[in-house]
């Protein structure tokens, strides 16, 4: 970027908000009951609020142990006091009483900006990813050089916003005049405010052809394309334009692409009324100011008084977050996956196998006669039984594999990218293993079980058409595998010799 231009974007720190956005923030400051949950959902459809948080809570002011990647890290690390007074003092006064000179072009910025997010964070989840946040923040930021530019140098770059016809134009007009694109320097800015790497990279590759296989980037590229779907003149057209894109490059298909837009649809009624609130009179909007300054002082006092005690609290709650989530996942009892988390996971892994053609095996396990062992033992050496089962079945599989509890006496191994007959060895492997393994200790001696099997895989003998097709042919196996004598385990494929 030219010298010049540089200079002057170093001092751009606070750029503009949404009309909308300053009025809600205010009432925001106004409202005894507001809480954290009600200023995250203000702030993230406003990227110059998104991008100034993120800013404080990775400075030295909040310095943190962990680097804070996202908005809700963000706003939990800087508790509500601080986030509202941050909000308020920032451009609340300007964007409420400042001359309108091209205040339509920057609506178009931050209309485009919130369409992208949403973009950003609904291609994300139809490609899989599970970064839903980051994603929106990625999408919402990923033209803030725009407003940079427009503050920075507002009599050359105003004009230029005003000529362009769509993006790609305004691209053209920028490396024309400025010999730089608003990427180049939205990026700049993002790392000069020391907003996370993934941030800094996605908005630079924003206008660049979306290549290779980081999907992340990828969705945050395709979505100014989806955006301009509702900015463009031509709907279809732009439609036709952003589905071969986001097909060549996410494979995504029509319907799947249709299902993005309609949700995007749905959310936008709500966010339009940022750029429908009238302004108030110029004594109405003072006293809101002054009400909202009182406040953000009483704020800030008792923001320097708790500071400590908030981030010891947001590390203490997101240590129990994390466990509550690690403990939903999981069975009671054997401490494997339970069923609900086997389904998310089996779903994900038979689509991630279905995109790259990768075989995927299911073997559906259950253990001989074990309602016999509840009988003689009691329910709760059955209940030692299971535990010591399932840990042994664990230590045969790999890392990648998953186990998981089924129900009753029935487990699930799932083996990625494992052919039919390499899953039918390993489990006949594990089978091998686990009958002269005791599984406890009773009055007679060690108690040893054995299990029946039944193996099916997606994409070798055949293909099933979604994850309950693929479970029931592994049920329907481990059925014949019961009615042959039990002890074994049996494959889908009719070439497999019981064992």
């Amino acid at each position: 970027m030219p010298p010049e231009l540089t200079a002057a974007l170093a001092l751009c720190r606070n750029l503009p908000s949404p009309p909308g956005i300053a009025l809600r923030i205010i009432e925001l400051a106004q409202d005894p009951e507001a809480d954290i949950t009600t200023a995250a959902d203000i702030i993230a459809i406003d990227m110059a609020l998104s991008a100034r948080m993120l800013r404080i809570a990775n400075s030295p002011l909040y310095a943190s142990r962990r680097r804070i990647e996202n908005l809700g890290q963000a706003l939990t690390m800087l508790g509500l006091n601080a986030t509202v007074s941050l909000a308020l003092g920032f451009t609340v006064t300007q964007n409420l009483t400042a001359a309108g000179d091209g205040q339509d072009l920057r609506e178009r910025a931050w209309r485009r900006s919130i369409l992208s997010a949403l973009a950003a964070s609904l291609l994300g989840q139809a490609r899989g990813l599970r970064k839903a946040e980051e994603l929106m923040l990625a999408g919402l930021l990923q033209d803030i050089g725009v407003l940079a530019l427009a503050q920075a140098q507002p009599d050359t770059y105003l004009p230029l916003l005003r000529q362009a016809t769509d993006n790609d134009a305004l691209v053209a007009l920028e490396r024309e005049h400025l010999q730089c694109s608003h990427a180049d320097v939205g990026a700049w800015v993002a790392e000069e405010w020391g907003l996370p790497r993934y941030l800094v990279d996605s908005i630079a590759h924003s206008e660049s052809p979306a290549t290779g296989d980081d999907n992340f980037q990828n969705c945050v590229a395709l979505s100014g394309a989806v955006a301009d779907i509702w900015l463009g003149t031509d709907a279809d057209a732009a439609r036709e334009h952003a589905l071969q894109q986001v097909h060549d490059t996410l494979g995504l298909d029509s319907a799947q692409f249709d299902q993005v837009l309609a949700r995007i649809g749905e959310s936008l009624p709500d966010i339009s009324t940022l750029f429908e609130t009238p302004l108030f009179s110029p004594s109405r909007v003072q006293q809101l100011i002054d009400h909202a300054q009182e406040l953000a002082t009483l704020r800030n006092l008792r923001e320097m008084q708790d500071a400590a005690l908030a981030r010891k609290r947001a590390d203490e709650f997101e240590a129990r977050a994390n466990r509550l989530a690690e403990q939903a996942h999981r069975d009671a009892l054997t401490g494997v996956l339970n069923r609900r988390q086997l389904e998310a996971v089996l779903e994900q892994e038979f689509l991630r196998a279905t995109r790259h053609g990768w075989p995927l095996s299911v073997a559906f396990i259950d253990l001989d006669d074990f309602k016999k062992i509840n009988d003689a033992h009691g329910h709760l050496m059955g209940d030692q039984v299971l535990r010591m089962f399932a840990t042994k079945l664990q230590e045969q599989l790999r890392n990648s594999d998953t186990v998981a509890r089924f129900g009753g006496e029935e487990f699930i191994a799932l083996l990625p990218n494992t052919t039919e007959p390499v899953a039918l060895e390993v489990v006949r492997r594990v089978l091998a293993s686990i009958v002269n393994t005791p599984m406890a200790e009773v009055a007679s001696g060690p108690l040893f079980v054995t299990f029946s099997a039944g193996v099916a895989t997606q994409g070798g003998y055949e293909r099933f058409a979604d994850v309950q097709d693929l479970l029931k042919a592994a049920d329907d196996v481990l059925y014949r595998s019961k009615n042959l004598g039990r002890n074994r385990v049996i494959a889908r494929s009719p070439s497999t010799a019981p064992a």
